[in-house]
């Protein structure tokens, strides 16, 4: 592959954002993930790579390689458990099949499976929990899209079938305790400008696996990001967690946020999550889901600002107990 662009052109992720936040504590979870499509074909592609310190055991290093090709069922080939590398060289994450680092992933899996990616960002992270939350660990778990619209390119093989990669996706991060409750996740690139990211979840506490989920918003329109504060506004939205579709809806301020996520069953993988306290999830996760997005404003009367359609290019995924 080509290197990046320039090393300040993948700085823009920074430390905070990208780098690893585990410093040996028992009962974390640590995850690095890319999803992309490829311009060309229209494959998705989802790479999964995760560090599990269990509050009984040693910490563990596992994940996985998704190929959603157009008309075909999705294929997955996992790696692991296998012991965690201590990152050196700059990389955020090694092990013995894979490592991840600023502008690139690179990996094994089932012994017909292999990555090599290369992927520069542009532009600054979209803080899905705020800057603040992240740095100070407060919440059970929190998410950051360090990269989005990376520009990606390498190859790809998943159970011996090899691919190539030229598209647009996304890095994100995640750093907590475990997965929650129940969750909606979305990254859809809507226009050249415009990316959403929303995480909608209901926390796994008790005493809060009763509560609606909370979604937290970011749209990224012209270099803006909306809302300004994703925590303070999350109670605004309301979330209708179920498949194949799932809906979200708010009003901050003058704006009105509509999006329905469709997840086609032909379209999806699901998979087993594990967390540190031993604890299982199952997530349904397609790259190839289909979004319809709505920005309305108030101006005496809803007037529609803007309305996308995505069609097989969107990422999505739903978690359940």
């Amino acid at each position: 592959l080509p290197p990046p662009a320039s090393v300040e052109t993948v700085r823009v992720s920074d430390d905070l954002a990208g780098g690893p936040r585990w410093r040996g504590q028992r009962g974390r979870l640590e995850v690095w993930y890319a999803t992309a499509t490829d311009g060309a074909t229209g494959n998705g592609l989802w790479v999964h790579h995760e560090r599990i310190a269990p509050a009984d055991g040693d910490p563990y290093a596992h994940g996985w390689i998704a190929l959603f090709p157009p008309g075909e069922a999705p294929i997955v080939e996992r790696y692991g458990p296998e012991p965690y590398g201590d990152p050196d060289d700059g990389q955020w994450f090694t092990s013995a099949s894979a490592s991840v680092g600023p502008g690139r992933f690179c990996g094994t899996a089932a012994g017909e499976s292999a990555w090599d990616i290369g992927w520069t960002a542009a532009e600054p992270p979209m803080w899905t929990l705020p800057k603040r939350m992240w740095a100070r660990e407060r919440l059970p778990s929190a998410h950051v899209v360090l990269a989005p619209k990376a520009a990606m390119s390498g190859t790809v093989e998943v159970a011996g079938r090899a691919v190539s990669l030229t598209g647009v996706g996304a890095i994100s991060h995640i750093y907590g305790h475990g997965n929650a409750q129940r969750w909606g996740w979305l990254h859809a690139d809507l226009d050249e400008d415009t990316s959403l990211e929303i995480v909608s979840a209901v926390a796994r506490r008790p005493g809060m696996r009763a509560l609606p989920p909370l979604a937290f918003v970011q749209l990224r329109r012209g270099g803006e990001d909306w809302p300004n504060d994703p925590l303070l506004t999350a109670p605004l939205f309301r979330t209708k967690l179920s498949l194949p579709t799932w809906r979200v809806r708010g009003i901050v301020g003058r704006k009105r946020l509509t999006v329905t996520v469709h997840q086609p069953a032909d379209r999806c993988v699901k998979l087993d999550y594990t967390d540190p306290n031993g604890d299982g999830a199952v997530c349904t996760n397609t790259e190839r889901a289909d979004v319809e997005v709505r920005l309305d404003r108030w101006s005496g009367r809803w007037i529609t600002d803007a309305e996308w359609s995505v069609e097989g290019a969107a990422h999505s995924e739903l978690g359940t107990r």
